[in-house]
């Protein structure tokens, strides 16, 4: 399966990644929500502020959203984020009695990424990544990245959307590739497969991307 190829050679080209569990899972999907439309450095940035901050998240919970929004400034969209994340804490709490969402880790993933999307600001990616990164489950967040480099393998057609190719990547990637793929994928666009310019020249995939069949016709045909 080209699947299967294309994690090969990423990974001769990359390595291997190793599994590092992140932070709990509330913390997770507070700084997925914080790396919203931002660069990670910036989402980090404002991460690390927010907890240097407050005490812990039911703090944050009880907090004003304006000292919220001070607070995580450095990442762009303060306020949005601010009113995001309080909505977001205080709809676990109500439906859980506490911040504790551990309880994922059982769940069908199914029911685990719905009782996810069901939080303000939550959809497939932000889910996704805190399952993957919290829980270790094999939930495949698909990024700007992820879902270029895709498309131009042709793993998903150019006419899907990134929500519809969540559920198309998930289900061809085996579970137990899910983290390595996910990784390696964003690290061939950042480096290679890039939205502007890519470097197909250096690229490890060329002989499976359509992309390079096309430009080799173009030049037999001396276009």
């Amino acid at each position: 399966m080209i699947v299967r190829q294309v994690l090969r050679l990423l990974q001769k080209e990359y390595g291997v990644p190793q599994w590092r569990p992140r932070q709990d899972p509330v913390s997770t999907l507070m700084a997925t929500v914080l790396s919203q439309n931002t660069s990670d450095a910036n989402s980090e940035r404002a991460f690390r502020s927010l907890v240097s901050v407050f005490a812990d998240w039911e703090t944050v919970a009880g907090a004003d959203v304006d000292d919220i929004a001070e607070s995580i400034r450095l990442g762009g969209l303060a306020d949005v984020k601010a009113r995001r994340i309080k909505l977001i804490l205080r709809r676990i709490r109500e439906e859980r009695g506490d911040l504790d969402l551990d309880f994922l880790a059982d769940l069908p993933m199914s029911e685990a990424k719905s009782w996810l999307r069901r939080l303000p600001g939550v959809g497939p990616k932000t889910a996704s990544c805190m399952l993957l990164f919290s829980l270790g489950r094999p939930a495949l967040p698909v990024d700007t990245h992820v879902f270029r480099v895709a498309k131009r393998l042709g793993l998903v057609d150019a006419r899907v959307n990134p929500d519809r190719a969540h559920e198309l990547l998930e289900r061809l990637v085996a579970p137990e590739d899910v983290y390595s793929f996910h990784l390696l994928m964003i690290e061939h666009g950042r480096r290679v497969c890039k939205a502007q310019r890519p470097r197909c020249d250096l690229c490890v995939l060329k002989g499976l991307c359509p992309r390079n069949d096309v430009r080799g016709r173009q030049k037999e045909n001396g276009s």
